[in-house]
């Protein structure tokens, strides 16, 4: 045969997978095939493929007689919106997407390939697991990948999609990437399936309830986001990539911002309620003080009392950690504290600039969260922001109470910027409870207790429970008026982009995990 047909004949099986069948039962499933979400995805006629002739080395049951090139990955790289990525989609049509000695290699490759350039990595994950006939060397496979991603992690951002199943071992890999993106009804994640928990231990469970998107979005905080189709997947990819830099050398991407720096926002001023007891929704706040609207939330789902995500501040990314008062209040608790602290570290990782929304009451009391651990989740929070580096803005908006209120990157873990707005509250605690244990014997004896409350509550909350008692002490840098958020931000931002700060020399810091 001619060379150059060979060559071509080669190029269109490795095209096809595991056949015209396997492709057409991946649509059946509403499911595109590892090629079309790669096409889908990247800059279009961007992707170059590489080892797209490999395959199996496998000669065990029959296994040397079923040899598909590309052995069930398909990897290489492109641009998206022009910029380096590399990527790997795996192949469901070839035997069932499942892990091998030379599928792990290839992903290795391009893995180690990102790390050498600089540039993201994107996993398209859909495989049944690790490929059973080649034993111990599909687990060494998964073990060589786990290992790129921890060197990788925080040098190179790295995104992971659930396009299908990912149960066992192979759920590591996404587990240790940057943000995990899930699809309704096609995504499943676990580390025992429905089969096994009902034979260990009685319980019937659907894939969807078990593992599904909206169970990890929601209930265990596994994926970052839950979308209703791949279409909107590759859409959050591509939005949530712009917000981040190349690697961790580089500033992330700043665009012109057709939004005006100097804008003051009047409705700011009525979005607190006069009432401290009374809910409001810090969305409303941070989408009115960054550019155009733009807020791109994180974990939404999940841990709904703090809101994390990233904006813009006159084209600058930053990204947004806030209480969340019309959830528990904005109380933080074990899972909010663990949702914030992974956002920050992700943040100053990359070099993207933190600004922090503060109405917290404090910490969720009860049984549950202190056997849960909530003092070293709580602490995680607390150690994240201490050993940020990037620049560090807070806004008290109401509430800063007791510990919660040195968590919540105050200045004393070195936050650079700390403003706060007239009706902001710093105290120890809130006056009502302030008042309960401070003047208890006086209110016992006052003839009319209640009056007595009221009376001491209202002195309270003059002296303590108002701003002006931090900013004496330079705790606050100053008390603005909340139309005047964004311009102070964007200047303290334009201050603050060629801050320097090390961290004393160490192998790694011990968080409290």
């Amino acid at each position: 045969m001619d060379p150059v047909e060979q060559l071509r004949e080669k190029a269109e099986q490795a095209t096809l997978g595991g056949g015209k069948e396997g492709i057409q039962k991946q649509h059946n499933k509403g499911k595109l095939t590892a090629r079309e979400r790669i096409e889908t995805l990247l800059d279009a006629g961007s992707f170059v493929e590489l080892d797209r002739f490999v395959v199996h080395q496998c000669h065990d049951f029959g296994m040397d007689k079923k040899k598909i090139l590309g052995d069930g990955v398909v990897t290489g790289y492109g641009t998206l919106d022009g910029r380096l990525i590399y990527i790997f989609a795996q192949d469901f049509t070839v035997f069932g997407g499942s892990l091998g000695e030379m599928y792990a290699q290839k992903i290795c490759k391009i893995m180690d390939l990102a790390m050498r350039t600089g540039a993201p990595v994107i996993g398209l994950n859909d495989s049944g697991g690790a490929r059973i006939q080649e034993g111990v060397t599909s687990l060494g496979g998964y073990a060589e990948i786990f290992w790129r991603n921890v060197m990788a992690s925080g040098v190179i951002p790295q995104i992971s999609a659930v396009l299908g199943p990912c149960a066992g071992g192979a759920v590591y890999s996404p587990a240790m990437t940057d943000f995990i993106i899930m699809v309704d009804e096609i995504s499943h994640m676990f580390i025992t399936g429905p089969e096994v928990i009902k034979t260990v231990t009685k319980e019937e469970v659907t894939f969807e309830e078990l593992g599904g998107s909206r169970t990890h979005a929601g209930k265990s905080g596994v994926a970052h986001f839950a979308c209703g189709d791949e279409q909107e997947c590759f859409a959050t990819i591509k939005r949530l990539l712009s917000f981040i830099p190349q690697n961790n050398m580089e500033d992330p991407p700043v665009i012109k911002s057709e939004d005006d720096p100097n804008r003051k926002d009047t409705e700011l001023a009525s979005i607190v309620p006069d009432s401290p007891e009374k809910p409001y929704d810090i969305k409303d706040v941070i989408t009115r003080v960054v550019d155009t609207n733009d807020f791109l939330e994180i974990h939404k789902d999940y841990a709904q009392n703090i809101v994390v995500g990233f904006a813009r501040l006159d084209g600058r990314p930053v990204g947004i950690v806030a209480n969340q008062p019309s959830v528990l209040a904005g109380v933080l608790d074990i899972a909010a504290s663990m949702k914030g602290a992974r956002f920050v570290r992700f943040c100053d990782a990359f070099n993207i600039p933190l600004v922090t929304f503060v109405d917290v009451p404090g910490f969720l009391p009860g049984t549950d969260q202190e056997w849960g651990g909530i003092i070293s989740h709580g602490a995680k929070l607390l150690y994240a922001f201490c050993e940020a580096t990037v620049p560090k803005l807070t806004v008290i908006t109401r509430k800063a109470y007791g510990g919660a209120y040195d968590v919540m990157n105050s200045k004393h873990v070195r936050a650079d910027f700390n403003i706060a707005w007239p009706q902001a509250e710093i105290a120890v605690m809130g006056p009502q409870g302030a008042v309960n244990i401070i003047f208890r014997r006086d209110v016992q004896e006052a003839d009319d207790p209640q009056k007595k409350v009221e009376s001491l509550v209202a002195e309270y909350r003059e002296k303590f429970a108002n701003p002006y008692v931090a900013a004496e002490r330079g705790y606050i840098d100053d008390v603005v008026e909340p139309p005047e958020t964004r311009p102070r931000l964007i200047s303290a931002l334009t201050a603050l982009q060629n801050k320097r700060q090390t961290l004393p020399p160490k192998k790694h810091g011990n968080i409290p995990l």
